[in-house]
């Protein structure tokens, strides 16, 4: 596996947060760091930027290479129960265990200051890491997450392929349903842009995952911006605030 690390000034001389970014469908450890415009933000607030990979690369897993949403990258984060995906695809666990402890062993960042976010795909997996473990990330956001993987199409060809037929199963991967634990006790920030044709096509379903964090009480910032898509023009144009985000929570001189 690969992985982008970005490492602030500060950590030449001390300990700094650690803020995970999940990325989506197609994309690479690379596409974050290149495109989003975030390490200015990252050096201002002192937090280390960590990037892994979408999915395991030749594994020589059978139709891992047929599909672009499903196989090499497109790992969904989640751990796979089912031939051939099991023995390599396992996101969830390398994202919440394997990636974390070589980060803490190798690089300067504090392990009890973590949080994630993401995008689309990878704002799935972001909810769904810090929903599962409440006590590990401190905060979390999402740009145009997959919200309701269960109920769209994305969700539900990756699910079938990876968890199997048997739905229930699919509920611990779905942030809409991970959200009605009323467990996470922070704030959820999630920016989706209007004219975003995922949207259209009912393959986001913000409005699901709202529907549920207003049954639980759990706090959620739902911004619908308008006339924006689900590029890296979108991501880049809100990430001060997402980073900010963080920042407040995970930053001592902030809080």
């Amino acid at each position: 596996m690969r992985f982008s690390v970005y490492q602030p000034p500060q950590a030449q001389s001390s300990q700094v947060p650690v803020l995970y970014f999940l990325s989506g469908l197609t994309c690479s450890e690379e596409n974050f760091m290149a495109k989003a415009g975030a390490q200015r933000l990252a050096a201002k607030y002192g937090l280390m930027l960590v990037v892994p990979d979408t999915s395991p690369r030749e594994t020589g897993t059978p139709g891992e290479d047929n599909d672009w949403d499903i196989g090499t990258g497109a790992g969904f984060y989640i751990d796979a129960t089912e031939d051939p995906w099991k023995a390599h695809y396992q996101m969830y666990s390398y994202v919440i265990e394997e990636l974390p402890e070589l980060i803490n062993k190798n690089f300067a960042v504090f392990p009890d200051k973590q949080s994630i976010f993401g995008h689309s795909m990878g704002g799935h997996g972001a909810l769904v890491c810090a929903l599962k473990n409440p006590q590990t990330y401190k905060s979390v956001s999402a740009f145009a997450p997959i919200a309701a993987p269960i109920q769209s199409p994305w969700g539900e060809k990756a699910f079938s392929h990876y968890l199997g037929s048997n739905r229930e199963k699919w509920r611990d991967y779905d942030a809409s349903q991970l959200v009605l634990r009323g467990d996470f006790q922070h704030p959820i920030l999630i920016d989706v842009g209007t004219a975003d044709p995922y949207l259209a096509q009912g393959q986001l379903l913000p409005e699901v995952f709202e529907q549920s964090c207003m049954e639980v009480g759990q706090l959620l910032t739902l911004r619908m911006q308008q006339g924006y898509d689900h590029s890296y023009y979108f991501v880049s144009t809100f990430i001060e605030d997402h980073i900010r985000h963080h920042a407040m929570v995970l930053c001592d001189e902030l809080s």
